[in-house]
């Protein structure tokens, strides 16, 4: 097995042409391991039966062919790597063009992937009738289903690589709380954003987007997700708490509203992770269990 992301990468390209074949190709099989491509994308051999469920690519009727269909272009897919072990992981494909890229496409195939694909389409729906300034969402190209799989395309955003200046979140975070009440994107986290050419703020990834919830929390969790990358999750929680008043400053929060705001964003997100069945962070007794319980030892 590869155990290497950019080999696998490598790898995977290389398999794209038996993943995508032409009209009266033989159907494809993968020789790679189940952990390696995306569920019900590639039909697998009878050695894979250890490795998981059989899944099914039918060369008549394709997710290519029907991309083209949607998009009304002949479209050529590429399947991305997704490695990472997240409840929300799905299979991403870039669509492209004779022009070049023209969309990502995100397949929702099981239960809580449609669901999380079909409210980012709502989402953005929402989103596409209000008069933004700062926050530029993702186009919708298409959204329906394929062989009863969640099928949402979205047109790529003006990326370019560069620091996110504070003024620039905060201002992000203050119009996406204007959308709804109490309103939050759900995980700003710094690899869903990215600054633009403009000044304005790409934002991706709308899946996570609800109502209800205080304000200053997009803030919090883009300021724990970046500490997440240094620390074990523990202590990136307890960042998370000191830095509270200084992440919300913006907001106008003074110190007791802040570490109240930033100990409910954190049973919030503890609480995400039970709802999904998945622990990222490890159990909530050792990364965030002590921590409450020492607040309320304060109070």
């Amino acid at each position: 097995m590869l155990t290497d992301a950019r080999l696998r990468l490598r790898y995977l390209r290389q398999t794209i042409s038996l993943l995508y074949p032409g009209p009266g190709a033989c159907r494809p099989y993968s020789v790679l391991p189940h952990a390696v491509l995306p569920r019900r994308l590639a039909p697998r051999r009878w050695w894979h039966a250890a490795l998981g469920p059989r899944v099914d690519l039918p060369v008549e009727g394709s997710i290519e062919s029907h991309l083209s269909e949607v998009l009304g272009t002949p479209v050529r897919a590429v399947l991305l790597v997704r490695p990472a072990r997240r409840a929300n992981r799905k299979p991403i494909l870039e669509a492209h063009d004779a022009s070049g890229l023209i969309a990502y496409v995100k397949i929702g195939d099981t239960p809580q992937t449609r669901a999380l694909v079909d409210a980012e389409a709502a989402t953005l729906a929402r989103l596409a009738d209000l008069p933004l300034k700062t926050v530029v969402p993702p186009a919708v190209l298409h959204h329906g289903t394929w062989r009863g799989q969640a099928v949402l395309a979205l047109a790529p955003l003006p990326v370019r690589p560069g620091r996110v200046p504070p003024g620039l979140l905060a201002e992000a975070v203050a119009e996406i709380a204007s959308t709804g009440p109490g309103a939050w994107h759900g995980d700003l986290s710094p690899w869903n954003v990215a600054p633009s050419a403009d000044g304005r703020l790409l934002v991706w990834d709308w899946e996570r987007y609800e109502l209800g919830v205080p304000l200053g929390f997009d803030a919090l969790h883009h300021h724990f997700q970046r500490c997440l990358r240094r620390m074990d999750p523990a202590t990136a929680a307890r960042a998370c708490l000191a830095g509270a008043l200084r992440t919300l400053e913006p907001f106008g929060l003074s110190a007791a509203e802040a570490r109240r705001t930033a100990l409910a964003y954190l049973i919030t997100l503890a609480g995400r992770h039970a709802a999904d069945g998945h622990e990222p962070l490890g159990p909530p007794d050792r990364w965030l269990n002590p921590l409450v319980d020492h607040q309320e030892a304060l109070l």
